[in-house]
């Protein structure tokens, strides 16, 4: 399919047919330069397009939308939509995804005495609603419905906790994804919401187990992302008297831990341990004990050091006095130790689960007399069961290769296995852990109307630049020919150590139908392999991040399973980041480009929202060393004035708590100044959504058929249509 050539912008125009079957377009709406000079540790660059920041007078509210911006994004929404929704072959899309979305979910329950509680969504609901049964297989009985609190579908129910006696939900609530959650509770007997709420982006709560009060984690003050705090409130009380436990530090009492994530906390289901725990870097922490009973007397915080001053993670899960504490202390993979609360210090911790030298331990469920430790070996799911002794009991029995997490209770030893692949539906088993070797049974999997055995799934092995062994999953259509013409879709995201694993969509399934190929690298930054993959792609050795995704791109095309001109990348957030740097850096490797919510101006980034969170991940530019390698890869600041662009949708959301719109604003402005390939560049920056959680399944269904027909229009899968 021949470039589109974009034509002079005509106000008021509607797009026709005609135009995009003869590939031209009209321009998109002008975007002014207004030139500003930095000068970073001694280099100068001029910022055409700072002022789509917005207003940034105010050091405390950073990006501040003014109306000249907010009109700029009606102009660049009304152009996105005017090409998007008027492309051939979109009806026909949009009916074939439709059913796919509307595939029903549901969440793994958490168990109370006999009373099963889920989120479950069915059909065309917007959102999920949250539900409970008496008994494994009894009726289902809605609880809380979004839509009763907002007919718009734009408030979602993120958490839902049931107290001790499962006759009380705590939950919590945010509006147009901007995660400002708030904190209510439902009495399961008269279906009320008690007149009783604790604002202020509520991110963690836990019951008392007399249900007499929370302990929570919230803001100090919602504007305000460094202000993170851990409280002690009673329900019968005030909020406004809930107490302080524990607080972020202010940059005047320590710069460094101040923009770090700061305290978290909760409760031991007993009641009688406060868990506190202080974030030291992205993926480090301190971790204490406090007698609860004893803060709750005196008000006053009496912590016992578990672990402080490390550079390691640690958390657990903690049964009478004993916490089952999982770290990456002198363990870079991970391991458990049994640590005695009444005596912590470190050279009375017993070991339990060794370090695996060739798995990583991502988490550790405990039940009565059991541990599930989950480990991603080659990017997917082992899980091992033990005793509380640290005794091994085998492996569970998975369904493959895939996705798999445990949810325990420490009341009993039946617990959920939830399972997941690319061509395995979501799944819910009941299991019993004192039994690994028995055939798990199905508690709940929605009904797809697909066929997962119609796709093959293959994991295969690629150099990156300096000879790392990188894994990268490819699925497509059984049969599918490998002759170099096949339209792929590359996903990555490496970072946070985050892994990427195999999970189900249902609606890739339309992509997989029309001949494409799916592929996802488990590049370094990311978490497949444990800290030490982590750290290769941190800070300095970002660059190891960006090329092994480079890398990825020429085996799929090496290995004959496409071409530049057939190839799209995508990814999201820190992944929209990565597809900024791939497009800005390999261009000719790609043909078209997602790039979602992304952070692109890494100069200037720490500035705005809750950036500065993520200083230990990638440095900042106020340091001159770190400097100079944000300098070298930052997308906005590497876009090259007749470069050849690949096709892009550029994603934004307007509610955005963690990623400022400001990046996706500049950079498709700056994208389309410079290219010279004549391929459309779109922005869009959506005004009911953040960072995409909480999404409703109305807008998610229009951004993923944009999506689809905007890579099927540019990988050339429409034409004759």
């Amino acid at each position: 399919m021949k470039p589109q050539r974009v034509l002079p912008s005509i106000a008021g125009l509607t797009l026709g047919l005609s135009f995009v079957l003869a590939g031209e377009i009209p321009a998109p709406p002008p975007t002014k330069a207004v030139p500003v000079k930095q000068n970073t540790h001694g280099t100068e660059w001029v910022d055409n397009y700072q002022w789509l920041e917005g207003d940034n007078s105010d050091p405390k509210n950073m990006g501040k939308l003014t109306p000249e911006v907010d009109a700029w994004t009606d102009a660049q929404n009304a152009y996105t939509r005017s090409v998007l929704d008027t492309l051939p072959g979109r009806k026909a899309i949009e009916e074939k995804i439709k059913p796919l979305m509307e595939v029903g979910s549901i969440s793994s329950p958490t168990i109370r005495g006999d009373r099963y509680f889920f989120f479950k969504r069915e059909a065309s609901q917007n959102q999920a609603l949250f539900y409970y049964r008496d008994g494994a297989k009894g009726a289902d009985k809605l609880l809380i419905d979004p839509a009763t609190i907002d007919k718009s579908g734009l408030v979602t129910v993120t958490f839902a906790i049931p107290n001790e006696q499962g006759t009380m939900i705590a939950y919590g609530t945010y509006s147009k994804g901007d995660e400002n959650t708030t904190l209510y509770v439902l009495d399961i007997a008269s279906g009320k919401t008690l007149d009783w709420s604790v604002p202020n982006k509520i991110s963690s709560a836990s019951w008392l187990p007399d249900s007499s009060g929370f302990v929570y984690r919230n803001l100090a003050d919602p504007k305000n992302p460094y202000s993170g705090q851990v409280m002690y409130v009673d329900l019968k009380g005030d909020v406004k008297n809930a107490k302080q436990i524990i607080r972020q530090f202010t940059k005047e009492e320590n710069a460094k831990l101040a923009t770090t994530y700061g305290p978290g906390g909760g409760l031991d289901r007993d009641g009688k341990w406060l868990e506190l725990s202080y974030s030291t870097d992205t993926r480090n922490n301190d971790l204490w004990v406090a007698k609860f009973d004893e803060f709750k007397k005196t008000g006053k915080l009496n912590k016992i050091d578990i672990m402080v001053g490390e550079k390691a993670a640690a958390g657990g899960t903690t049964i009478g006095d004993t916490m089952f504490m999982q770290t990456t202390l002198d363990a870079p993979n991970g391991r458990v130790f049994a640590v005695d609360l009444n005596n912590p210090a470190k050279a009375n911790w017993k070991e339990i689960i060794p370090e695996k030298q060739d798995a990583n331990l991502t988490g550790v469920s405990v039940s009565k007399t059991r541990i599930a430790a989950t480990y991603l070996k080659n990017a997917s799911s082992v899980i091992e069961i033990y005793d509380h002794a640290g005794k091994s009991y085998g492996t569970l029995k998975l369904p493959g290769i895939g996705t798999a997490g445990v949810n325990t209770e420490e009341d009993r030893d039946t617990a959920i296995l939830t399972f997941s692949s690319y061509n395995y539906p979501t799944s819910h088993f009941q299991i019993d852990l004192t039994k690994p070797d028995a055939e798990p049974v199905l508690w709940e999997r929605p009904n797809v109307p697909v066929d997962p055995n119609s796709v093959e799934v293959k994991q295969e092995w690629y150099s990156g630049k300096d000879g790392t062994r990188i894994p990268m999953f490819i699925i497509h259509k059984k049969g599918i020919r490998l002759d170099g013409k096949n339209p792929t879709i590359l996903y990555g995201y490496g970072g946070f150590n985050i892994s990427q694993t195999p999970g189900f969509s249902a609606t890739q399934f339309q992509w997989y139908d029309a001949g494409g190929v799916y592929a996802v690298a488990n590049i370094r930054g990311g978490g497949e392999f444990g800290q030490k993959w982590h750290e290769a792609g941190k800070l300095e050795k970002r660059q190891n991040t960006w090329s092994d995704f480079q890398a990825a791109a020429e085996y799929l095309i090496q290995s004959n399973y496409t071409n530049p001109n057939k190839l799209a990348v995508a990814g999201g957030s820190q992944g929209g980041l990565l597809v900024g740097t791939f497009v800005t850096q390999r261009p000719d490797l790609c043909k078209a480009a997602l790039c979602m919510v992304p952070l692109i101006d890494m100069i200037r980034y720490q500035d705005f929202l809750m950036a500065r969170y993520w200083v230990p991940e990638y440095g900042t530019a106020e340091n001159a060393d770190q400097a100079s390698y944000l300098l070298k890869y930052s997308p906005y600041q590497n876009v090259k004035k007749g470069t050849k662009y690949p096709a892009m949708i550029v994603t934004a959301g307007e509610n955005d708590a963690r990623v400022h719109p400001l990046h996706a604003r500049k950079f498709v402005a700056a994208l389309r100044e410079a290219t010279s390939s004549g391929l459309p560049i779109f922005y869009w920056g959506d005004k009911e959504a953040g960072h995409g959680q909480g999404k409703p399944l109305n807008l998610r269904m229009r951004d993923l058929v944009d999506q689809r027909i905007f890579l099927m229009w540019q990988l050339g899968m429409l034409e004759g249509k």
